[in-house]
């Protein structure tokens, strides 16, 4: 049996009802795919009867090894970035696959998958025009880290967290698209709220877009000032900066990161809406993402507080994801220290008692 045999809507979110009683499988799923490995039907059959979960979970178990093999032949360990964009779509396409091929409503998976590749688009876009798709290329914080730690310890890294934690991160953040299979079989139409949750996840992959967008005319804007040209809508002030402060960067540090963490957030609450639950241990993924981002994002203002002068002062007014204030941030003017006559006498004073 592929799926839980559940008897309540509230069911469909409880590990020990819907992941428990499918861990076996996991187990001896190796074994059976070796057994028909040669059979395509065998392999669409035995797709078919192991459970969705199961199945997608075991998917980036595999990719970690890939990524863990290829990052360490290359010495380029930016291999799971390269699929960051497309594996959470796709493991939401292949609970949509899974669940037309079981004859159960899609309907609800449909409108998932939609949300998941205008996310993929957006982000698969940026990750391009940013050069990540270069052969060679590599997140520069990655180099950092390999300078500050022994090497066999950056091995070790590599290892659990950039090659399987993170493959894994990227299964469990699209996870909730198993709890909007299994609630189908009670609800199987898309209600009012199913298409709320659908416009405030486009919602905010419109904010992310503004937000790369606003940064990436801004660093173009750099590109420019360096070759002695200043663009419209750009002072010289704004480009010595060194950083983007205009638009939503002037309410918060990173914009783009608070609508990536809130969309997989959203995503995690449609599951649980769906299945008439609180919470429910799908709430791993995006709890983990947003721990990740705490600790990238840190290292990454680092870096930056090394470069400006300015951006601990922009750290100090604005906030790093919520914003804190209702106005933009605007640089500080520095003003001359004025010396009243009365400071002067005191300093003569004293000069005068030391003599």
């Amino acid at each position: 049996m592929a799926l839980p045999a559940l008897r309540a809507l509230e069911d469909c979110s409880d590990w020990s009802k819907t992941v428990e009683p499918f861990i076996p499988q996991f187990y001896a799923l190796p074994e059976k795919l070796l057994q028909v490995s040669t059979s395509p039907q065998g392999l669409v059959q035995l797709y078919r009867e192991t459970n969705p979960l199961v199945s997608g979970f075991a998917l980036s178990l595999f990719l970690g090894a890939v990524f863990l093999v290829v990052s360490e032949i290359n010495r380029n360990y930016s291999q799971v970035d390269r699929c960051w964009s497309l594996l959470p779509t796709i493991y939401l396409a292949h609970f949509n696959l899974w669940a037309r091929l079981a004859g159960l409503p899609s309907q609800r998976l449909d409108a998932a998958v939609f949300v998941g590749t205008a996310w993929s688009i957006r982000l698969t876009y940026n990750y391009w025009r940013k050069g990540g798709y270069t052969v060679g290329s590599e997140d520069y914080r990655w180099e950092i880290v390999r300078n500050q730690v022994p090497a066999i310890a950056f091995h070790f890294l590599n290892l659990t967290f950039i090659s399987f934690i993170q493959s894994v991160l990227l299964f469990l953040i699209a996870a909730p698209g198993y709890v909007l299979l299994l609630s189908s079989r009670f609800e199987p139409e898309i209600t009012g709220a199913d298409v709320g949750y659908v416009a405030a996840e486009l919602a905010l992959v419109l904010v992310e877009w503004f937000a790369d967008q606003q940064q990436w005319d801004y660093h173009g804007a750099k590109n420019a000032y360096r070759e002695g040209k200043i663009l419209p809508g750009y002072t010289q002030a704004d480009l010595d900066r060194g950083f983007v402060t205009s638009g939503l960067w002037g309410y918060s540090r990173h914009p783009n990161f608070t609508a990536e963490q809130s969309i997989w957030f959203f995503m995690y609450q449609w599951g649980c809406f769906a299945s008439n639950s609180l919470y429910g241990w799908t709430a791993a993924g995006p709890s983990f993402l947003i721990l990740l981002f705490q600790g990238s994002t840190w290292l990454t203002e680092l870096i930056t507080a090394g470069k400006y002068p300015e951006y601990n002062e922009y750290r100090n007014r604005v906030g790093m994801f919520v914003p804190t204030s209702f106005s933009p941030y605007m640089t500080p003017v520095v003003k001359p220290k004025i010396i009243r006559t009365s400071e002067l006498a005191k300093k003569l004073e004293q000069k005068q008692k030391q003599k």
